[in-house]
């Protein structure tokens, strides 16, 4: 039990990219405390880079100054603080982005990704728990989501990590902290596509690539994959989309209508620009549902005619972590990975290390990556 000097990257204040030129993620040395009552200490091996942690860098999410940003990670548990049973020194885990207390109305109801008390604590900067773990020459340096996982080694709330086997690759593993879960959870567990059913995705960075396999095995007729790069919808056609519209076409919408004879039966919006949203609501058939996880500016907002709504008796619906009970999905995903029917390794778009952050984000930004993975501990991984 003692206080770990450990490197991180902290952002101190938003910034544009490029960010090669304005350096928002700092590598600093910060002081980590140790695990107390129901926190687990966790040697960091894989962290994605995703599209929230450019949206927060840049200042479109809101996050409280100054943080360890990450989200999404796999790790080795290290040490286990009192009261900890659902993991243990040495486990392989995943690090998710929504701890569940277990004990408020949300987690009791069945829906632990409401968690209340999870959201109260990403709000304030700290652990389901209560605690700041982080400072920086004395001065508290707050949590990102419980997670904040650019970092070698990080504490959190034994709500945020989930032990799997050992032979799955932990630079995989990551993904599912977030791209997976976010991705395929929309499709089976929030709009719960059903065989036969047409689906359109939109937006196809890792949480949309995820979405459109998760309709493939879901049993989709078809599966239109939407984006406005064209290297992505190639992408997606050699993951299985079996059609691909360019979203900056100005006829996109009567092309997903014209393929699925009037529209689909689920548009997944996963680009979180909020013309997409509109675009998603306009491509769906009468009665079909519109299905979104994608996180705009907090002020943004959605025009459309009520009336229409009505009488198609069509639905919108929000996606937060894919509706996911991660001790329940987690394991039933990695399952589909095993049996290669959930690819999640073709979406890594290669590996930073700390001094590589910057140029990281940048390539995200620019959509010139799917999937970054941040090794914190350089080459070295389980």
């Amino acid at each position: 039990n003692f206080i770990m000097k450990v490197k991180a990257a902290v952002v101190f204040e938003t910034a544009k990219h490029p960010f090669t030129n304005t350096q928002p993620l700092k590598i600093e040395e910060v002081d980590l405390d140790p695990p107390g009552q129901g926190e687990v200490l966790v040697k960091v091996m894989a962290a994605g880079l995703c599209h929230s942690d450019l949206s927060a860098i840049e200042g479109v999410r809101p996050r409280k100054m100054p943080y360890v940003p990450g989200h999404e990670a796999s790790g080795i548990v290290e040490e286990v603080g009192e009261g900890v049973t659902r993991v243990k020194p040495g486990d392989h885990a995943i690090l998710f982005f929504v701890p569940n207390c277990g004990t408020c109305l949300s987690c009791d109801r069945g829906e632990p990704y409401l968690c209340d008390t999870a959201y109260e604590a990403r709000s304030d900067g700290h652990l389901i728990t209560g605690n700041h773990k982080i400072h920086l020459n004395g001065d508290v340096i707050n949590h990102t989501s419980g997670v904040s996982c650019y970092s070698e080694y990080m504490v959190l709330a034994e709500g945020s990590v989930i032990p799997i086997e050992k032979d799955i690759p932990l630079e995989d593993a990551a993904l599912f902290g977030c791209a997976v879960i976010t991705g395929v959870g929309a499709v089976v567990n929030t709009a719960a596509v059903t065989p036969g059913a047409t689906v359109a995705v939109l937006g196809l960075g890792g949480v949309g690539l995820n979405a459109m396999m998760a309709a493939n095995l879901s049993g989709a007729e078809r599966v239109i994959a939407i984006d406005v790069l064209d290297d992505k919808l190639a992408f997606a056609r050699q993951l299985g989309a079996t059609d691909t519209v360019n979203a900056s076409d100005p006829d996109a919408v009567e092309q997903v209508k014209e393929l699925t004879k009037g529209g689909v039966d689920f548009a997944v919006e996963l680009a979180g620009v909020p013309k997409a949203l509109e675009a998603a609501y306009a491509m769906c058939r009468r009665g079909g549902t519109v299905v979104t996880a994608g996180l705009p500016r907090p002020e943004a907002t959605l025009d459309i005619p009520i009336a229409q709504m009505v009488s198609d008796n069509r639905t919108i619906t929000g996606s937060y972590m894919g509706s996911c009970v991660p001790r329940r999905d987690i394991p039933r995903f990695l399952s589909l990975y095993r049996q290669g029917k959930l690819p999640v390794d073709r979406l890594r778009s290669g590996f930073v290390e700390f001094d590589g952050l910057n140029a990281g984000f940048d390539r995200l930004a620019a959509g010139d990556a799917v999937r970054q993975v941040l090794r914190p501990h350089g080459t070295t991984i389980a």
